[in-house]
């Protein structure tokens, strides 16, 4: 059982960059030891559960939040997390853990969004109107822990901040 599993927050916009800063985080921390948790693949790719308050999703990832705070040294929760949505949700979870989480979120332009789903792999699976029906602006949380990061911060720079805030 670890002790002391600390949770990472990332949320975002649709093609803000928070999985690619996730898995880098991951693989920058103990691999073994860290669980990460990304909302599409829960909700998406193995529930097929509609984005909506009170969707499937939300049990399996408390449940898998939970796994990791008994099992794993860190926890990253990676995915848009819509506030409206899993809001109330994040601060369950965030509570069962014995330090504050570490909650990061990208602010960054719809232009922005856009440009940066254009790079992507997946570019052709969706574009501009699937982004603007999802689009939520400056959706933080606003708890005392929450940083934003914005199209300013390199994928290295934001994975070398929240090291840093880890203290490791």
């Amino acid at each position: 059982m670890a002790m002391g599993a600390q949770l990472i927050i990332i949320r975002g916009n649709s093609a803000s960059g928070k999985t690619t800063t996730a898995q880098q985080l991951q693989l920058a921390l103990q691999p073994a030891a860290t669980l990460l948790i990304p909302q599409d693949v829960v909700r998406r790719d193995m529930l097929h559960a509609p984005d909506k308050s009170g969707n499937l999703a939300l049990a399996l990832i408390r449940d898998l939040a939970e796994f990791g705070r008994q099992n794993c040294r860190y926890v990253i929760l990676e995915g848009i997390l819509k506030k409206s949505v899993y809001g109330e949700m994040l601060q369950d979870i965030s509570a069962t853990f014995a330090t504050p989480p570490l909650v990061y979120y990208f602010d960054l332009s719809f232009a922005e969004t856009v440009r940066r789903h254009a790079t992507q792999a997946n570019a052709s699976s969706f574009g501009r109107v699937e982004l603007t029906q999802w689009w939520q602006a400056h959706d933080q949380l606003e708890t005392e822990h929450e940083r934003l990061f914005t199209s300013a911060e390199t994928l290295a720079q934001r994975v070398r901040l929240i090291l840093a805030d880890l203290g490791v």
